[in-house]
């Protein structure tokens, strides 16, 4: 039974304030995973590429929670980013659906919606990071964890979008794959830290170090708006928001 609509505005509120963690705080080591250093990644990709290998054929070395990877070519040139034509799509492919325009702590939105509906890819894009196995533990300090099955992709725009707290991760989703727009990523949940509520945590940020920032990877510019846009088809895009926010931070979340 659909229970969203019926949710009053102190229930919403109140999930977005517990849900999801707070802004200070890193994972214990026994509880993070540990993520590929970007700068090794990258010479390791540039290796990969020197040899003709396909970017989707790149993969970084993980722990089995999280997969990670750091294609040199999955990142467009900033003056590129401003000028690619790319497609917006809703990230959840389903009539019901509420969020809001808050979010505990830090800039991020929560989409409610029933466990096991779509979550579809943003734009086009390159995945750049993918959890396979919820291993949130209740109490922990916050850190990567508290997404549960996660992925995040980078757009062609040049724009990270994050979804968590999925139920599954679409067969064939890993680092290095190419997606489309409104493509299958994965279905909603509730793993990690979702309060026991099925919903969406959906992020948008710039790379900055691309795989393992999870302070910034969760999301630093507020959604809304362009959720709103996607909704009704319209196309609005976050890459300017995204660029001011990146210049003025420094990558610091």
């Amino acid at each position: 039974m659909r229970l969203l609509r019926s949710l009053s505005g102190l229930t919403i509120a109140a999930v977005c304030l517990a849900g999801c963690g707070g802004a200070n705080g890193s994972g214990s080591p026994a509880s993070t995973p540990q993520f590929v250093d970007p700068v090794a990644s990258a010479a390791s990709a540039e290796s990969a590429s020197a040899l003709a290998q396909p970017p989707a054929a790149t993969s970084a070395a993980a722990s089995p929670s999280v997969s990670t990877s750091a294609s040199a070519k999955a990142k467009p040139k900033a003056s590129e980013s401003a000028n690619t034509k790319v497609k917006y799509a809703f990230p959840v492919d389903a009539s019901n659906v509420d969020w809001s325009n808050t979010h505990s702590k830090y800039p991020a939105t929560d989409l409610f919606v029933d466990c096991g509906e779509r979550f579809v890819a943003t734009t086009s894009g390159t995945v750049l990071e993918v959890s396979l196995s919820d291993r949130y533990v209740e109490g922990n300090p916050d850190g990567p964890n508290n997404g549960g099955l996660s992925v995040s992709i980078e757009g062609d725009d040049g724009v990270r979008y994050y979804g968590s707290h999925l139920s599954k991760v679409q067969s064939g989703i890993k680092p290095g794959v190419r997606v489309k727009s409104g493509q299958l990523l994965g279905l909603t949940g509730k793993t990690g830290n979702s309060s026991g509520v099925c919903h969406l945590h959906y992020g948008i940020s710039p790379p900055c170090a691309r795989t393992g920032d999870w302070k910034v990877r969760r999301g630093v510019v507020w959604p809304y708006t362009y959720l709103s846009s996607w909704r009704k088809g319209g196309q609005k895009s976050p890459v300017a928001t995204v660029a001011s926010w990146k210049k003025e931070s420094d990558c610091k979340a």
